[in-house]
């Protein structure tokens, strides 16, 4: 393990996850640490470019979610009551590496580069009925409108993206 906590991946690992991720009808897919029935939830999930996931909360106090970047780049994004799309922070190596996402807030990601590796923690027993809540007013996943909607939520990352960069001139 190394300093910050992250799992030791060798390259093969990654490579033989990432396959599992382009098979995979949801276009990612878990490497999961914990036991099932542990209080802290440890995860390592291995994204492709175009999967897409439904918005989401997570309801109790201690489900405070943790992510660290471990290969790639991605935007987690945060939204309203109303979906509408409050903030997004891009993580990637060099420069924002990690992020905590409270409990109780609306918030998916986006893939930004071709493969995303992402290790993950959060508190409290899963139980797949009570871990989160979708939100009712974004597409769920596996339909025609998820991937119009995830195309449109990339678009938006790179439009505050490069609203930033001007800003910065």
């Amino acid at each position: 393990m190394k300093e910050t906590g992250i799992p030791e991946l060798s390259t093969t690992e990654i490579h033989e996850y990432i396959q599992k991720a382009a098979s995979s009808k949801r276009r990612r897919y878990p490497r999961i640490l914990h036991n099932p029935g542990d209080e802290f939830n440890r995860v390592i999930n291995f994204m492709m470019e175009d999967s897409y996931m439904q918005p989401h909360l997570h309801p109790g106090k201690e489900k405070i979610e943790k992510m660290y970047l471990v290969q790639g780049k991605f935007a987690v994004l945060f939204f309203s009551e109303k979906g509408e799309m409050d903030q997004s922070v891009v993580l990637e190596k060099g420069k924002t590496e990690y992020i905590e996402i409270p409990a109780f807030t609306w918030h998916t990601y986006v893939m930004l580069s071709e493969t995303v590796v992402s290790y993950e923690t959060m508190m409290g027993k899963y139980d797949p009925e009570t871990w989160k809540t979708l939100a009712e007013w974004a597409p769920t996943e596996d339909t025609n409108k998820s991937i119009t909607y995830l195309n449109e939520l990339k678009q938006k990352v790179k439009d505050v993206q490069k609203m930033l960069k001007e800003t910065r001139r």
